[in-house]
């Protein structure tokens, strides 16, 4: 588990990374003091008004925890396929969550996904889909509902999961802009 203080940091990165972006200013990645922190699998999403905006990470990375943040920010910005670029005029009204993932283990079932704990990746040939943990919650979907959308993500049948595809699950700590204190969310939560 991240402290607040880490977490305070990480989304202080993610927000300088995603504003130099989108007013197209240089801004350096994180020091080498980021070369002690984890390596984890994260993601940023981004929010307009409560609406997604957009959502970019890495189930795996070998860059220190504030270096995949700082990237990932910077991305999502502009990068997204589904939303046009943030504008500099929409940066007061955007705000940032960052998932914090844990490695990835297959399982054989939809009855070992624990809905509001694991994200969920399903795998057939080239194709991938991921969706990850607060988004089942956020619907109110059931294993089987979680499982045919991720499968739809991935550009595969939404009844895929009940024949031959891999399916991996995942945890996150998951915390975002607001108030005064990162809020967090994770295992054990």
């Amino acid at each position: 588990m991240l402290t607040t203080e880490v977490r305070r940091q990480l989304l202080s990165v993610a927000r300088q990374a995603l504003e130099a972006r989108v007013r197209g200013l240089c801004l350096p990645a994180p020091d080498a003091a980021a070369a002690n922190q984890p390596r984890h699998g994260a993601f940023v999403t981004i929010f307009h008004r409560d609406d997604l905006r957009g959502c970019l990470g890495r189930v795996t990375s070998d860059q220190p925890l504030p270096c995949l943040i700082h990237h990932l920010a910077q991305e999502v910005a502009d990068s997204d396929p589904r939303f046009d670029p943030v504008r500099p005029g929409e940066l007061d009204e955007i705000s940032i969550e960052v998932s914090v993932l844990t490695p990835a283990r297959e399982i054989q079932s939809v009855a070992e996904i624990e809905v509001g704990s694991h994200g969920l990746i399903v795998e057939r040939g080239a194709h991938r889909g991921l969706l990850l943990p607060q988004v089942a919650v956020e619907h109110a979907w059931d294993r089987e509902t979680f499982a045919a959308h991720t499968c739809v993500k991935a550009g595969l049948p939404a009844e895929a999961w009940q024949h031959g595809v891999r399916m991996l699950v995942f945890e996150a700590q998951v915390f975002g802009e607001h108030a005064d204190e990162p809020e967090a969310r994770g295992p054990g939560d």
